[in-house]
């Protein structure tokens, strides 16, 4: 697949992290605050979990996702644990810079085909909090040991990546830190 262009001046910007970290919700802060980021909105054959909002991803059947990659609509896609997801190639607003909230494996697709992209990997102050968030957000005993155990690979590779790591162990401090980072990359 060739590299799709992006508007003149566009910066890319990824956000990728374990489950039940608050990656989600640094995004949604800084979406809010930076009338400039564009959101590339993820595709996921996974159910919504309870309390989920209805734009988090767009929720598909496995046949839609199917056709979606035959078509070569993805920038990357990955099974990851049931379920497959991915990144549609972004079609942003001229003036926007695009943020991707991916996981890892979908940070460095996206890096290769945009060397320049700023990666951030948000993780928890510990596993314990990590597997406690995903219990307050109802996810199941068996899942939230699952997102725990993947938590470290995906840490790892991470830090092979040479991503800008950002513990979220106090949200506002968390999401002024990511505001600095994007900050400071579109100022290079």
């Amino acid at each position: 697949m060739s590299v799709p262009p992006l508007p003149h001046g566009a910066q890319v910007v990824v956000v990728s992290g374990p489950g039940g970290v608050g990656k989600g919700t640094l995004v949604e802060l800084l979406l809010a605050r930076d009338p400039h980021l564009w959101l590339s909105r993820s595709w996921t054959t996974r159910d919504r979990r309870p309390g989920e909002p209805a734009d988090a991803y767009r929720f598909v059947t496995e046949e839609e996702f199917a056709a979606h990659v035959a078509q070569g609509g993805f920038l990357e896609w990955v099974e990851f644990l049931d379920y497959r997801q991915g990144s549609p190639v972004p079609t942003p607003p001229e003036g926007s810079d695009v943020l991707f909230e991916i996981d890892v494996t979908g940070a460095r697709r996206i890096k290769e085909m945009y060397p320049d992209a700023l990666l951030v990997f948000v993780d928890a102050p510990s596993r314990e909090e990590q597997a406690e968030r995903m219990r307050g957000r109802g996810d199941a005993p068996d899942r939230v040991a699952q997102r725990v155990e993947k938590a470290a690979e995906e840490a790892a590779a991470a830090q092979q990546l040479g991503m800008r790591l950002l513990v979220n162990d106090d949200l506002d401090r968390a999401l002024g830190e990511l505001q600095e980072l994007v900050a400071d990359h579109r100022a290079r």
